[in-house]
Protein backbone atom coordinates (compact mmCIF):
# COMPACT_ATOMS: atom_id res chain seq x y z
CA UNK A 1 0.00 0.00 0.00
CA UNK A 2 2.67 2.52 1.12
CA UNK A 3 6.28 2.43 0.01
CA UNK A 4 9.26 4.69 0.68
CA UNK A 5 12.00 4.21 -1.90
CA UNK A 6 15.38 5.69 -0.90
CA UNK A 7 13.76 8.85 0.46
CA UNK A 8 15.98 11.67 1.71
CA UNK A 9 15.14 15.16 2.96
CA UNK A 10 17.67 17.97 3.27
CA UNK A 11 16.38 21.38 4.35
CA UNK A 12 17.72 24.72 3.02
CA UNK A 13 19.94 25.13 6.11
CA UNK A 14 21.59 21.80 5.10
CA UNK A 15 20.09 19.94 8.06
CA UNK A 16 19.37 16.33 7.12
CA UNK A 17 15.98 15.00 8.28
CA UNK A 18 15.89 11.72 6.32
CA UNK A 19 18.69 9.67 4.80
CA UNK A 20 17.94 7.07 2.14
CA UNK A 21 14.85 5.66 3.89
CA UNK A 22 13.26 2.58 2.31
CA UNK A 23 10.40 0.51 3.76
CA UNK A 24 6.84 -0.54 2.97
CA UNK A 25 3.57 -0.76 4.89
CA UNK A 26 1.03 -3.38 3.93
CA UNK A 27 -2.77 -2.89 3.87
CA UNK A 28 -4.42 -3.44 7.28
CA UNK A 29 -1.05 -3.40 9.05
CA UNK A 30 -0.48 -1.79 12.47
CA UNK A 31 2.97 -0.22 12.53
CA UNK A 32 4.64 1.91 15.19
CA UNK A 33 7.42 4.34 14.35
CA UNK A 34 9.67 5.22 17.27
CA UNK A 35 12.77 7.28 17.89
CA UNK A 36 14.05 10.21 19.92
CA UNK A 37 13.03 13.78 19.05
CA UNK A 38 14.76 14.77 15.81
CA UNK A 39 15.01 11.16 14.61
CA UNK A 40 12.91 11.92 11.51
CA UNK A 41 9.46 10.59 12.49
CA UNK A 42 7.57 13.82 11.84
CA UNK A 43 9.32 14.43 8.52
CA UNK A 44 8.44 10.88 7.49
CA UNK A 45 4.75 11.55 8.15
CA UNK A 46 4.89 14.88 6.31
CA UNK A 47 6.36 13.07 3.30
CA UNK A 48 3.46 10.66 3.24
CA UNK A 49 0.87 13.42 3.66
CA UNK A 50 2.54 15.33 0.79
CA UNK A 51 3.19 18.26 3.12
CA UNK A 52 6.91 18.05 2.31
CA UNK A 53 8.66 16.96 -0.87
CA UNK A 54 11.66 14.63 -0.72
CA UNK A 55 15.09 15.87 -1.77
CA UNK A 56 15.63 12.42 -3.23
CA UNK A 57 13.70 9.19 -3.65
CA UNK A 58 9.97 8.58 -3.99
CA UNK A 59 6.92 7.86 -1.80
CA UNK A 60 4.27 5.60 -3.30
CA UNK A 61 0.66 4.92 -2.35
CA UNK A 62 -0.85 2.02 -4.27
CA UNK A 63 1.99 2.28 -6.82
CA UNK A 64 1.39 6.02 -7.42
CA UNK A 65 4.15 8.53 -6.68
CA UNK A 66 2.20 10.89 -4.40
CA UNK A 67 4.56 13.81 -5.06
CA UNK A 68 3.71 13.67 -8.76
CA UNK A 69 0.04 14.45 -8.02
CA UNK A 70 -1.49 17.86 -8.71
CA UNK A 71 -3.27 19.86 -5.99
CA UNK A 72 -6.72 18.41 -6.73
CA UNK A 73 -5.35 14.86 -6.78
CA UNK A 74 -3.50 15.43 -3.49
CA UNK A 75 -6.72 16.63 -1.83
CA UNK A 76 -8.47 13.48 -3.07
CA UNK A 77 -5.58 11.32 -1.82
CA UNK A 78 -5.66 12.93 1.64
CA UNK A 79 -9.31 11.96 2.03
CA UNK A 80 -8.08 8.38 2.30
CA UNK A 81 -6.16 9.31 5.44
CA UNK A 82 -7.36 10.22 8.92
CA UNK A 83 -4.94 12.00 11.27
CA UNK A 84 -4.97 12.05 15.07
CA UNK A 85 -2.76 14.66 16.75
CA UNK A 86 -1.28 14.88 20.24
CA UNK A 87 -3.08 18.19 20.95
CA UNK A 88 -6.54 17.01 19.75
CA UNK A 89 -7.22 20.09 17.54
CA UNK A 90 -10.93 20.21 18.32
CA UNK A 91 -12.98 23.33 17.58
CA UNK A 92 -13.80 24.79 21.00
CA UNK A 93 -16.90 26.68 19.83
CA UNK A 94 -18.52 23.54 18.38
CA UNK A 95 -19.98 20.62 20.32
CA UNK A 96 -18.81 17.08 19.73
CA UNK A 97 -21.45 16.33 17.10
CA UNK A 98 -20.53 19.51 15.23
CA UNK A 99 -16.79 18.81 15.42
CA UNK A 100 -17.24 15.48 13.68
CA UNK A 101 -19.94 16.74 11.31
CA UNK A 102 -17.56 19.50 10.21
CA UNK A 103 -15.04 16.91 9.01
CA UNK A 104 -17.78 15.14 7.07
CA UNK A 105 -19.03 18.39 5.51
CA UNK A 106 -15.48 19.17 4.35
CA UNK A 107 -15.44 15.79 2.58
CA UNK A 108 -18.72 16.57 0.81
CA UNK A 109 -20.91 14.15 2.77
CA UNK A 110 -24.69 14.66 2.82
CA UNK A 111 -26.79 15.74 5.81
CA UNK A 112 -28.34 12.27 5.90
CA UNK A 113 -24.92 10.61 6.07
CA UNK A 114 -23.81 12.98 8.81
CA UNK A 115 -26.91 12.33 10.91
CA UNK A 116 -26.41 8.57 10.58
CA UNK A 117 -22.64 8.31 10.93
CA UNK A 118 -21.77 10.75 13.73
CA UNK A 119 -23.68 8.87 16.48
CA UNK A 120 -22.36 5.56 15.14
CA UNK A 121 -18.71 6.62 15.25
CA UNK A 122 -19.11 8.13 18.73
CA UNK A 123 -20.53 4.82 19.95
CA UNK A 124 -17.46 3.12 18.50
CA UNK A 125 -15.20 5.21 20.78
CA UNK A 126 -17.62 4.90 23.75
CA UNK A 127 -18.70 8.55 23.73
CA UNK A 128 -22.31 8.27 22.55
CA UNK A 129 -23.57 9.94 25.71
CA UNK A 130 -21.30 12.97 25.21
CA UNK A 131 -22.56 13.85 21.73
CA UNK A 132 -23.84 17.32 22.70
CA UNK A 133 -21.00 18.25 25.06
CA UNK A 134 -18.36 20.83 24.19
CA UNK A 135 -14.61 20.07 24.28
CA UNK A 136 -14.10 22.10 27.48
CA UNK A 137 -16.47 19.67 29.25
CA UNK A 138 -14.38 16.61 28.37
CA UNK A 139 -11.29 15.04 29.90
CA UNK A 140 -8.07 14.73 27.90
CA UNK A 141 -8.79 11.10 27.13
CA UNK A 142 -12.31 11.92 25.97
CA UNK A 143 -11.03 14.70 23.73
CA UNK A 144 -8.61 12.27 22.11
CA UNK A 145 -11.41 9.78 21.55
CA UNK A 146 -13.40 12.52 19.79
CA UNK A 147 -10.32 13.24 17.66
CA UNK A 148 -10.15 9.55 16.72
CA UNK A 149 -13.86 9.51 15.89
CA UNK A 150 -13.34 12.54 13.65
CA UNK A 151 -10.39 10.84 11.96
CA UNK A 152 -12.31 7.64 11.14
CA UNK A 153 -15.77 9.02 10.34
CA UNK A 154 -15.04 9.31 6.60
CA UNK A 155 -13.87 5.69 6.55
CA UNK A 156 -10.25 6.31 5.55
CA UNK A 157 -7.91 3.55 4.42
CA UNK A 158 -5.23 4.74 6.83
CA UNK A 159 -5.10 6.32 10.28
CA UNK A 160 -1.98 8.26 11.25
CA UNK A 161 -1.79 8.72 15.03
CA UNK A 162 1.02 11.17 15.79
CA UNK A 163 1.92 10.87 19.50
CA UNK A 164 -1.80 10.45 20.38
CA UNK A 165 -1.12 9.56 24.02
CA UNK A 166 1.56 12.18 24.67
CA UNK A 167 -0.70 14.31 26.90
CA UNK A 168 -2.57 11.45 28.60
CA UNK A 169 -2.26 9.50 31.85
CA UNK A 170 -1.64 5.71 31.79
CA UNK A 171 -5.33 4.75 32.05
CA UNK A 172 -6.40 6.99 29.17
CA UNK A 173 -3.34 5.93 27.20
CA UNK A 174 -4.43 2.29 27.50
CA UNK A 175 -7.96 3.15 26.34
CA UNK A 176 -6.72 5.06 23.29
CA UNK A 177 -4.41 2.21 22.29
CA UNK A 178 -7.29 -0.27 22.61
CA UNK A 179 -9.44 1.89 20.32
CA UNK A 180 -6.64 2.08 17.74
CA UNK A 181 -6.32 -1.72 17.88
CA UNK A 182 -10.09 -2.06 17.39
CA UNK A 183 -9.92 0.24 14.34
CA UNK A 184 -7.08 -1.86 12.95
CA UNK A 185 -9.03 -5.07 13.58
CA UNK A 186 -11.85 -3.60 11.48
CA UNK A 187 -9.45 -3.36 8.54
CA UNK A 188 -7.90 0.12 8.71
CA UNK A 189 -4.14 0.53 8.42
CA UNK A 190 -2.75 2.28 11.52
CA UNK A 191 0.54 4.19 11.63
CA UNK A 192 1.45 5.20 15.20
CA UNK A 193 4.32 7.41 16.33
CA UNK A 194 5.07 7.41 20.04
CA UNK A 195 7.74 7.83 22.70
CA UNK A 196 5.81 5.58 25.07
CA UNK A 197 7.74 2.37 25.72
CA UNK A 198 4.80 0.76 27.54
CA UNK A 199 2.50 1.30 24.55
CA UNK A 200 4.94 -0.28 22.12
CA UNK A 201 5.74 -3.24 24.34
CA UNK A 202 2.04 -3.96 24.95
CA UNK A 203 1.11 -3.95 21.27
CA UNK A 204 3.29 -6.77 19.99
CA UNK A 205 3.06 -5.27 16.50
CA UNK A 206 5.65 -4.18 13.94
CA UNK A 207 8.07 -1.49 15.17
CA UNK A 208 10.27 0.68 12.96
CA UNK A 209 12.99 2.49 14.92
CA UNK A 210 14.53 5.69 13.56
CA UNK A 211 17.72 7.47 14.52
CA UNK A 212 19.32 10.50 12.86
CA UNK A 213 17.03 10.25 9.84
CA UNK A 214 17.67 6.55 9.22
CA UNK A 215 15.79 3.34 9.96
CA UNK A 216 18.01 1.35 12.29
CA UNK A 217 15.57 -1.44 13.19
CA UNK A 218 12.45 -2.97 11.64
CA UNK A 219 10.97 -5.72 13.80
CA UNK A 220 7.80 -7.60 12.88
CA UNK A 221 6.82 -8.18 16.50
CA UNK A 222 8.89 -5.48 18.07
CA UNK A 223 9.60 -3.81 21.36
CA UNK A 224 10.85 -0.34 22.20
CA UNK A 225 14.63 -0.65 21.85
CA UNK A 226 16.64 2.58 21.54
Amino acid sequence: MISFDKVSKIYPDNSVALKDVSFSIEPKEFISIVGHSGAGKTTLLKMFLAEEKPSGGKVYFESVDIHSLNKREINHFRRKIGVVFQDFRLLSHKNIYENIAFAMEAAGRSDEEIEADVPHVLDLVDLGKKIWNFPKELSGGEKQRVAIARAIVNQPDIIIADEPTGNLDPLNTHEIVQILKKINDLGTTVILTTHNKGVIDSLGKRVVTMENGKIIRDDKNGRYVI
